[in-house]
């Protein structure tokens, strides 16, 4: 029986080490979002410094491993294979729910997985524990106040859904403070940040730079170095009742100190706000690493020491051992947490997921318009419509000289960012600074924060403070956030649901259970793994659009959105021949699988039809207006003929679908064979338009005679449309078969006239 204990350990030590690269490579965005979204130095230098913050934290997290002991369970009435149920549960659990998100695209937290996850798995534990009659050492029946720490419990929650309030309002605060200081023109690097070229006073900005430097450095340096070191063996007490005696003193020597060399140094032109924006990306780096450790390799290191002391003094009583050892405080050897330091930063710097993913909170909190990777929702509309109506009416009671000095320090107009850059250097260091202090008061606190939650919030926070979500980009991004927000709260319920449920099973199961809640585990990880491979490519529209936004000349701009354009319409012409033909072939030969994989694919066609057409509206601002108002006729026409192209598709397939799914009697094979010949001609034209698209110019001549060509298709099918009918009341025939086979015909013709319509639109452009 140890030695099936033992195995169940080592996978939990092996899924730890799974989880510390996964979790770096999907939470790396929550401390390099910042520095990459401002451009403030190559991201290798970003990295690298992230590293050594990572490596800090996670050999100084020694104090969040309590959680995962007693913060939520009472261990002093959990027999040892009680305790091994819950942490193998929580981690396949972990596993499981990971999985499922990455599939439906939504985010999740380790922090909220794990806490939920523990929480889940003792409930249940304690539940059957209460039902059997279980008694203290007095014999007095044990209750869920017995069984389950309810008040760290609570607080844990608390201060994981309350952070993300806390985290929104201070973003806000901050970041409309700094704006209001510092505006969109201050000069930095002894070149002004104004597009007009204007230069401000030198000394004026060195100061309001310096003075804001040293609060961060200060506030950096105090929250992660003092407080992370209080609870390290380096502090000796005589150091801890200075520090606690001259807090004040400290802090505020340190804000005049650090400020004085901020200011100097901003005098002779150094970049003084990337030094800030790169030490907070060392201080979020670390108390992430502090922070989220813990739901990486708490579960599976206590699962460690619970085996030693059982295999030490259980005598072979795996569920009569109580697991009195766990109540007191971790003492984790210092060389696990310098392995899962280093697990952590060569996964950050080797690791292809953290380097290529695309950063939601750098899209949802840009400065300009672009992408927006979300679509309307009508909770955001709503929200939009309300908070501007009662924006007009707080406006009105505020007098319009101050409203015009207001907006003077927010014109985002007058702002220079780097190339390629999201949000400048103030917004960055605002969000990272206030987002590492937030983290990192939690872990001396020993709460452990969502690092996910608290950097998306700030993130959000100080774009809406900034005034980044303009009308046009307002109800996408708040529909992003309410997503986001709502991911959280379903992931809160389901690791809950989903752990009490795998750990009752693996209770009653005993040993069976276990080996196979390791083998989904494991087919799970392997899968995920190769679904994240396959969806790496990156298509040539994105690349370009990449470029659009970046581009400040017209011309380039023009010629980089005609290239979306055609790139864009060329997949989707690829995309309808395609799903015609498999919508077609799978009707006659009466295949229904094919039919509902093509619902899937069309809707997904759809929703990438609207993407495009959103970051090509946004190219339309971009170029000359004059040109825009000329194409912006042909475009839609285009546009529109792609969407009546997809509806066609749907419009075949939902009924073919339905008749082949209830067995109804197929078409006759006279007509599918005259069909096919039609088809053949149908698809031979959609393949001479994508040649004719992807040529270097578009040959006036050729769309000419592909149009006329298409034309000509469109009677002939005509014609075949009339002589079915006549045969149907010539002819016994089937109603039902027929009626739906001369929907296909009249749906073909369209087909074929939304063709047309684009090769005109696309001609013109």
């Amino acid at each position: 029986m140890n030695t099936l204990f033992l195995a169940i350990v080592l996978f939990l030590i092996v899924l730890a080490v799974f989880d510390l690269v996964v979790g770096v490579s999907n939470d790396a965005v929550n401390f390099l979002n910042s520095a990459i979204g401002a451009k403030v130095a190559h991201f290798r230098t970003i990295v690298l410094i992230a590293a050594i913050g990572v490596f800090a934290g996670a050999a100084l997290s020694n104090g969040m491993m309590d959680v995962a002991r007693h913060g939520i369970m009472t261990p002093l009435y959990f027999s040892f294979y009680d305790v091994m149920c819950v942490f193998l549960a929580v981690m396949v659990t972990d596993v499981v729910l990971l999985d499922i998100f990455n599939t439906l695209g939504m985010p999740t937290s380790t922090t909220v997985s794990m806490v939920f996850e523990l929480l889940g798995g003792s409930f249940a534990i304690a539940l059957i524990k209460i039902f059997s009659g279980a008694t203290d050492v007095e014999g007095i029946p044990l209750t869920f106040g017995d069984l389950l720490n309810t008040e760290k419990a609570l607080s844990v929650i608390l201060g994981i859904f309350l952070s993300v309030a806390i985290a929104f309002v201070l973003g806000i605060l901050v970041q409309w403070i700094a704006r209001m200081v510092f505006t969109f023109t201050y000069r930095v690097n002894g070149r002004t940040t104004d597009s007009k070229g204007e230069m401000g006073s030198l000394v004026g900005s060195s100061l309001k730079i310096g003075i804001f430097g040293g609060i961060a450095v200060t506030s950096i340096i105090w929250f992660l170095l003092i407080n992370g070191l209080k609870g390290s063996s380096i502090m000796t007490p005589e150091a801890k009742d200075f520090i606690n005696q001259n807090t004040w003193l400290i802090l505020g020597g340190g804000v005049a100190l650090f400020s004085l060399l901020m200011t100097i140094l901003s005098l002779f032109k150094v970049p003084v706000l990337k030094f800030v924006v790169l030490l907070g990306t060392f201080a979020l780096a670390m108390a992430f690493a502090g922070n989220d450790l813990v739901n990486f390799v708490g579960v599976p290191l206590t699962g460690l020491e619970s085996y030693q002391d059982y295999v030490a003094n259980g005598n072979g009583e795996a569920s009569s051992y109580l697991m009195t050892s766990l109540m007191e405080s971790a003492h984790t050897p210092t060389i696990y947490l310098v392995l899962a330091g280093v697990v952590m930063v060569l996964s950050l710097v080797f690791s292809k997921k953290a380097q290529n993913v695309v950063k939601t909170s750098v899209d949802l909190s840009r400065q300009d318009e672009g992408d927006e990777m979300f679509g309307s929702s009508a909770a955001a509309r709503i929200l939009v419509r309300t908070t501007q109506r009662s924006a007009s009416v707080v406006s009105s009671f505020v007098p319009k000289r101050l409203s015009r000095w207001v907006d003077s320090r927010f014109n985002s107009d007058e702002a220079l960012l780097p190339d390629g850059a999201a949000f400048d250097h103030i917004r960055a260091a605002v969000n990272l600074v206030l987002a590492g202090l937030l983290v990192a008061f939690g872990t001396s606190m020993k709460l452990p924060l969502s690092t996910t939650y608290v950097t998306f919030m700030v993130a959000m926070g100080s774009s809406l403070a900034d005034r980044a979500w303009s009308r046009e980009s307002a109800v996408f991004r708040i529909t992003g956030v309410i997503s986001v927000i709502g991911g959280w709260f379903i992931t809160a319920g389901a690791a809950f649901i989903m752990c009490y449920l795998v750990t009752n099973i693996l209770f009653f199961g005993s040993f069976v259970a276990m080996a196979l809640a390791i083998g989904i585990a494991i087919f799970l990880l392997v899968r995920s793994n190769l679904k994240y491979t396959s969806r790496q490519k990156e298509s040539e529209t994105d690349l370009i659009f990449k470029q659009l936004v970046r581009t400040h000349d017209k011309t380039e701009c023009w010629q980089l959105l005609k290239m979306h354009i055609r790139y864009g319409n060329i997949e989707q012409l690829r995309f309808v021949a395609s799903c015609f033909e498999r919508i077609t072939d799978a009707f006659f030969q009466e295949e229904y699988r094919p039919l509902r994989h093509a619902t899937h694919e069309i809707e997904t066609a759809r929703k990438q039809m609207k993407r495009q057409r959103r970051r090509e509206i946004v190219g339309m601002r971009r170029i000359d207006p004059l040109l825009a108002v000329e194409k912006n006729t042909w475009y839609f026409l285009a546009n529109n003929a792609i969407e009546q192209l997809l509806y066609c598709l749907k419009r075949i397939n939902d009924p073919c679908r339905e008749h082949v799914g209830n067995n109804f009697t197929p078409v006759s094979e006279e007509y599918a064979n005259l069909f096919m010949e039609v088809r053949k001609r149908i698809l031979d034209i959609f393949q001479e338009t994508v040649q004719t698209l992807n040529a270097s110019t578009i040959d006036e001549e050729q769309v000419k005679q592909i149009r006329e060509r298409a034309q000509s298709l469109q009677h002939t099918i005509s014609a075949y449309r009339k002589q079915v009918m006549d045969s149907m009341q010539q002819n016994t025939l089937n109603i039902e078969s027929t009626t739906l086979f001369l929907n296909i015909l009249q749906e073909s013709q369209q087909i074929l006239s939304g063709l047309r319509h684009l090769l005109r639109g696309m001609a013109k452009l």
